[in-house]
């Protein structure tokens, strides 16, 4: 595709055309260009979510909850460009074949986002022994995680951190103490504490401390683990943390009558607690979000909350969420929107060709906004094939007019 953007605003705050020649950004008018008055737009480096699950591969091929197809068509809706797939499916992302088959069933479904396998640390996510790490690394693979339960052991994250650190990767680790916060556990004043998260954090970041590896934590919920690691990063640790867009914006409050919809793991917690994730997401604490796009059907979170499966979709809202609670309020610039939703996950994730600056000669990989655009949330306006939004019903903004993935025009609304 050749193009003109024609005066879009980058999140720099410079005005001016952007040029497309097929797959590339070029610092001249391509032949034969499309033209689009993008006036009142903004550009953002194309969006990567460190954080997903695409729940496949599965047994259950009936009735889905989510495929590869229609995650990424819900992350390209939501202006994402890349998004990291979770390896707690059936069976678990383990060693270089699952890698393989992952990446080629998002070719063959002509997926609308890069699918960025994480292998699992342990096999099959069971907390006995590392699965074939530097294995998954020889075919790209740089994060791994057991994310729905915390590495099991000590001994294993050590195991796994001493591992990973020779080729540069990371672990990301969902910091949830099961002696703590057990299955069904959903309270936050009663069964699922801060303790049972920040007790994890601690050890993780003494870990990584020790072993000089990198440790990434997913989905910080409370204000303790983000002072754990402020003064983890002011003593060198090599520590990188996420927050999701819902423990950004909902709080306890959503959970007052035990509704099931707002069941998630870590769980919404109080307004301290989120103004200290905003903080933190605003200083630089907290390096990036991670959507934790976990769709569900229907039948499994309508039981009573104690039996409900955990966790929201979250790809087509987690912009627009972060618009609201943080651009809005101006305490995130457009450029630090770029760096915690683009930047520094590409680089977590090591993809060299995401996350760029939107310069001649990078991807034509970028998210054309509408940052005055609103509208109210409906479950059913998605691509998902889940239903489990939190945000529905909520007037909050809708910017997201055009993504781009290597020049494809992957996502498209109606502008002017």
């Amino acid at each position: 595709m050749n193009l003109v953007l024609r005066g879009v605003t980058l999140f720099s705050g410079e005005q001016r055309d952007l040029f497309v020649l097929g797959t590339r950004l070029v610092d001249d008018v391509p032949p034969a260009p499309q033209v689009i008055d993008a006036r009142g737009l903004i550009a953002l480096p194309g969006l990567v979510d460190p954080h997903t699950h695409l729940r496949e591969p599965s047994e259950d091929h009936a009735e889905p909850a989510e495929t590869i197809a229609s995650a990424t068509a819900a992350a390209a809706r939501g202006g994402f460009t890349a998004v990291a797939a979770m390896p707690n499916t059936t069976p678990a992302c383990n060693g270089p074949d699952d890698v393989q088959w992952l990446l080629a069933r998002a070719r063959a479904v002509g997926a609308a986002a890069r699918v960025v396998p994480i292998g699992a640390v342990t096999t099959d996510r069971a907390g006995k022994e590392l699965a074939d790490l530097t294995g998954m690394a020889g075919v790209g693979v740089r994060l791994f995680s057991d994310d729905g339960a915390a590495v099991a052991t000590p001994d294993l994250l050590r195991e796994a951190l001493l591992t990973v650190k020779h080729f540069g990767g990371a672990i990301a680790d969902h910091c949830q103490d099961p002696a703590l916060a057990g299955p069904g556990a959903w309270n936050p004043d009663d069964n699922w504490p801060t303790a049972a998260e920040t007790s994890i954090v601690a050890r993780d970041i003494q870990v990584a401390k020790d072993t000089g590896g990198r440790i990434h934590l997913c989905h910080l919920s409370c204000a303790e683990s983000v002072e754990l690691v402020r003064q983890a990063k002011a003593d060198g640790v090599h520590v990188t943390a996420e927050v999701t867009p819902h423990h950004l914006l909902l709080t306890a409050d959503n959970l007052a009558d035990g509704n099931p919809a707002f069941k998630v793991n870590p769980p919404l917690r109080h307004i301290d607690d989120v103004e200290a994730l905003r903080a933190g997401l605003a200083d630089g604490t907290i390096d990036m979000i991670g959507t934790d796009h976990a769709p569900h059907r229907g039948a499994d979170k309508a039981k009573p909350i104690a039996e409900a499966s955990p966790g929201f979709t979250g790809l087509e809202q987690g912009l627009a969420v972060v618009i609201e609670t943080m651009v809005n309020i101006g305490r995130l610039s457009w450029a630090d929107v770029a760096r915690v939703m683009s930047q520094a996950p590409a680089r977590l994730l090591h993809l060299n060709n995401q996350g760029r600056t939107l310069s001649p000669d990078d991807p034509a990989t970028l998210t054309l906004i509408d940052p005055s655009r609103r509208a109210i949330v409906s479950a059913d306006d998605t691509a998902s094939l889940a239903r489990n939004n939190p945000y529905a019903g909520l007037d909050l903004p809708s910017p997201v007019v055009m993504t781009f993935w290597g020049g494809r025009c992957t996502f498209q609304r109606g502008w002017r």
